[in-house]
């Protein structure tokens, strides 16, 4: 067992099959990435687990995994963040990765504790939905990728998003959480 996290041994990634520590957090991340392929219908090539987001302020690098992306029409179109605890706290952190993951605005948000969701606006932040089956299921993210507006954000714009990150999830985060790194 490391740090405060209760490891009940090991399980494996039901979209890459790599074997990760059982915790409570990786049950409820791993119903998620079932729930999209098995009940929603998206393809395990369509979804990215545990991708590594690094993002610099100043002299400061970090690297945070996000839960998962999931792409539509050859784009990342959808970014899914898990944490436990109040979904509201979860809705800012979550918008600032979907802002810095792809070098566009990824055009929906999902803040999730496992149990309950919030379906973001990724332009403007707005509530599309709630609970975990208002998810967009492939058909209705081809829909919205096509309204959406693709264009790269500007240095300012990523910035101001890596510093909201770096507040809300590296600088107050538990020295023995392993999804955080503190690079310099």
């Amino acid at each position: 067992m490391g740090g405060h996290h209760l490891i009940l041994g090991q399980l494996s990634d039901c979209i890459t099959g790599e074997i990760l520590d059982d915790t409570l957090d990786e049950r409820h991340r791993q119903q998620i990435g079932r729930r999209l392929m098995d009940q929603m219908g998206y393809a395990k090539a369509d979804i990215t687990p545990r991708y590594a987001l690094e993002f610099s302020i100043g002299e400061k690098c970090a690297k945070i995994l996000v839960t998962y992306l999931v792409r539509s029409v050859d784009r990342i179109a959808m970014l899914i963040h898990y944490g436990p605890g109040s979904l509201v706290t979860r809705h800012r952190p979550a918008l600032a990765m979907s802002r810095l993951a792809a070098g566009y605005q990824i055009p929906v948000v999902v803040a999730t504790n496992g149990e309950q969701a919030d379906i973001l606006n990724g332009k403007d932040g707005k509530i599309l939905g709630t609970g975990l089956d208002q998810i967009p299921d492939p058909t209705a993210l081809t829909k919205i990728c096509r309204q959406h507006d693709w264009t790269p954000l500007g240095k300012d714009r990523r910035e101001m998003e890596s510093r909201i990150l770096m507040a809300y999830e590296v600088d107050d985060r538990c020295p023995c959480d392993e999804s955080t790194c503190k690079i310099g």
